[in-house]
């Protein structure tokens, strides 16, 4: 899958399921419950213990499913999820070194960002996107609102306080895609092993996503 697919399979889906979990073993068992629930994209944050190793298996078990790499700080680190074959490289804060990186190697790369000025320095810098998180914390859904006015050519991503009550107001405002984490992927869930759970979460998830889509589209 090149650039400009995988570019274009996340403006589709809408959504990036972020697996935070604390074992690789839960990891996998995650993105397949989440792929399962219709959501064929999984971003593997790299605080989860054995990280790279869960992108490797996922590329060569899922060839179907698109990979990225999460909390991706430096250029290091970015290299080693390019070699286990991640699609793309997302942080919660913006490295120019790995976004100037990922454009260098012609993969998708979205930094987290807040203010406007971390905006307009993540889309100079080659962003496809631009996280914005956690925007749960700053307004929610009008902050979205306001940034599209300021930057109405960024396709933003809103995460960081996407859950079932606010990922369909999310899009009305304007983002493209959801990063959503623990309300989708929730631990208990996990812990218990509740696939189905997490299945009807994407499915219903992506109900919000398209919804709020023909909304937007109407007016």
């Amino acid at each position: 899958m090149n650039k400009n697919e995988v570019h274009n399979r996340i403006e589709q889906v809408g959504i990036i399921p972020s697996v935070r979990v604390s074992s690789a073993d839960q990891a996998m068992f995650a993105a397949e419950a989440v792929y399962r629930g219709g959501i064929p994209i999984v971003e593997v944050a790299l605080t989860v213990p054995g990280a790279i190793d869960v992108i490797v298996h996922l590329v060569k078990n899922a060839p179907e499913m698109l990979v990225g790499a999460g909390s991706v700080l430096d250029v290091v680190t970015a290299r080693l999820c390019l070699q286990a074959g991640a699609k793309f490289l997302t942080s919660d804060g913006i490295d120019l070194d790995v976004v100037k990186y990922g454009v260098q190697e012609n993969i998708v790369v979205f930094p987290g960002a807040l203010t406007p000025t971390d905006v307009i320095a993540a889309w100079k810098a080659g962003s496809d996107f631009v996280k914005i998180v956690p925007c749960g914390h700053v307004g929610g859904d009008s902050y979205i609102k306001a940034l599209k006015a300021m930057f109405p050519s960024v396709p933003l991503i809103a995460a960081g306080g996407v859950n079932q009550k606010t990922a369909y107001g999310f899009i009305l405002a304007g983002a493209t895609a959801l990063g959503i984490g623990k309300d989708l992927i929730s631990r208990e869930a996990i812990n218990l092993r509740q696939e189905e759970r997490i299945r009807t979460l994407a499915d219903r998830f992506l109900g919000f996503v398209n919804d709020a889509r023909s909304q937007r589209a109407a007016h």
